[in-house]
């Protein structure tokens, strides 16, 4: 079918890739912003870059991390930009990447890759050579034992695998054969990955992981919440990197991210829903990625067993209660987009099907009913200090107070903080998310937000119908039959609300003009190994 590169079907120019749950941030408030109209933001690279500027050895970067990971394990780390998978892949690599320019998959860290014209069966051929940072070398088995471990340990997006993956062959010691249970032409997004990124055995040596990849970089340092240095691999199979270190670092805030970069504490930094900022930043002439994301701001409401979000009609109540365009205008400035759909109007997905509208009646109805069978209306929103999100969570609870509700805001430490207690914990009622929906993969998110027995189902809702309307997304033999699938989950959610829609935002991950060769894959993970810095 395809050697060396697999575009999925018809993948649209402009296509945009998000695949794992991206939590917490939103954009910051400000009273002097003006509520301007604004047209759609397209994704793809932004800004001026010298072309005649020669790669230079040597130097370091550094990068803000939206969410510095606590832990470098991709069985136990989302591999999504804002959670580590930009420093995971740096370690680690990835068998496969997206490129956007072509808009296909390719090659990363194997040598060639192709699928079956019937899209049930996938090659991978790896790289003679390759070599595990403690030098032992991955082959095929390497691989079978990684991705093993990764579904044992049920890591992100395992479930996904668990369903579609019938088996794994390693028919020789460079070549990995993946056959489906059924056809799925975007299952090399999966070995983009977390699945993709592959751990060395000597990583479980002695019961306390230790990161062993067979990246560009190595380990040298790792305080969880303080720093992460990685030093360039001389052995790496594509040749060493041309930057000597990397150096990620946590942040507080979108406005602080970018104030760091304009005083020259980072080279690059992550910016996630921040339209003010994302807008500054975009005048301002910085060089990068832009990623506009359908269903990337919505309210993760519990659904769990004895939280209020269990009963169908408080869920309702809060997406008939909550305007989307008061949170654009209070947390936005008016520049981002309102919307209560799964995929905005714009998008290759788009199919007509439209989402609950701002209806404060209806809510109190709804309200009303629950509070007539014992709900006493009491609520908590979780949220951290960051302005912008202190915007969402005054303006949701103003409006749904106004309805009847008792609106509790509690306060996360930080990013992290909130991440632990709504996805381990599961201690919250309601906070601000995303969930969104990659072109390349829209099934990948739809059913990791919204499927019954995803490990990355934030909320806890589980509906058999649900899951059947899922996996017709999933299996879909054309657009068209996928964006009609997609019509149909959108309208079923509309009766279910497993969670609430807010509106698409966008992320803008911005490097200085002196960063060059950098590589983006899905999730706006960034990609490292031929990156270099130039003078100022």
């Amino acid at each position: 079918m395809h050697n060396q590169a697999f575009r999925p079907a018809r993948l649209l120019v402009g296509g945009l890739t998000a695949v794992a749950v991206l939590l917490a941030g939103c954009a910051s408030g400000n009273s002097d912003a003006t509520a301007a109209s604004t047209s759609p933001r397209q994704a793809g690279f932004v800004g001026e870059q010298p072309d005649d500027a020669e790669p230079a050895a040597g130097g370091s970067l550094t990068f803000g991390s939206y969410s510095l990971p606590t832990v470098l394990d991709p069985a136990r780390t989302q591999a999504a930009a804002s959670t580590g998978g930009t420093e995971m892949a740096a370690i680690y690599d990835t068998l496969l990447r997206h490129d956007f320019d072509s808009r296909t998959f390719v090659p990363q860290l194997a040598e060639t890759f192709e699928g079956s014209d019937d899209l049930t069966t996938y090659t991978v051929t790896l790289r003679p050579g390759t070599r595990f940072s403690d030098g032992s070398v991955l082959d095929a088995d390497a691989v079978k034992w990684s991705i093993e471990r990764f579904v044992t340990a049920k890591g992100d997006a395992s479930q996904t695998w668990t369903n579609v993956v019938d088996t794994v062959d390693t028919p020789d010691e460079l070549t990995v054969v993946f056959r489906l249970k059924r056809p799925w032409s975007d299952f090399p997004a999966l070995l983009s990955l977390g699945p993709g990124m592959i751990v060395g055995a000597g990583s479980d040596t002695g019961g306390t992981f230790t990161p062993v990849g067979a990246g560009p970089f190595t380990v040298t340092k790792f305080a969880p919440r303080e720093e992460l240095l990685l030093s360039a691999r001389a052995d790496y199979v594509g040749g060493k990197p041309l930057l000597n270190t990397l150096r990620f670092v946590p942040t507080a805030g979108a406005q602080a991210q970018y104030e760091s970069m304009r005083s020259g504490q980072f080279d690059m930094t992550f910016i996630l829903r921040d339209e003010r900022v994302i807008d500054q930043a975009l005048a301002d002439g910085y060089t990068g990625f832009l990623s506009p994301t359908g269903q990337n701001g919505i309210g993760v409401i519990n659904s769990r067993p004895g939280r209020p979000g269990a009963d169908v009609r408080v869920r309702q109540a809060i997406a008939y209660g909550v305007d989307p365009e008061a949170i654009n205008q209070r947390a936005n400035a008016g520049l981002g987009t309102a919307s209560s759909e799964l995929v905005p109007e714009g998008s290759r997905w788009y199919s007509g099907a439209e989402g609950l509208r701002f209806d404060p009646e209806r809510a109190r109805e709804l309200l009303d009913e629950a509070k007539a069978d014992g709900f006493d209306g009491r609520i908590s929103y979780l949220t951290t200090q960051d302005p912008g999100q202190q915007a969402t969570a005054l303006t949701v609870q103003a409006m749904l107070q106004s309805i009847g509700f008792d609106v509790a805001v509690d306060y996360a430490t930080d990013t992290t903080d909130l991440v632990r207690k709504v996805y381990r914990d599961h201690d919250f009622d309601l906070t601000r998310g995303g969930a969104p929906i990659g072109e390349e993969a829209p099934f990948l998110n739809l059913y990791g937000s919204m499927g019954s027995d995803s490990r990355n189902n934030a909320t806890g809702f589980a509906d058999p119908e649900m899951d059947r309307l899922l996996l017709a997304v999933q299996t879909a033999p054309t657009d068209d039959a996928k964006r009609d699938a997609i019509g149909d989950v959108q309208r079923y959610a509309n009766e279910t609300v497993p969670y609430v829609l807010w509106g698409p935002a966008a992320v803008l991950t911005a490097w200085e003009p002196t960063v060059h060769g950098v590589k983006r894959t899905v999730t706006d993970i960034m990609l490292f190994d031929d990156a270099w810095k130039s003078g100022p």
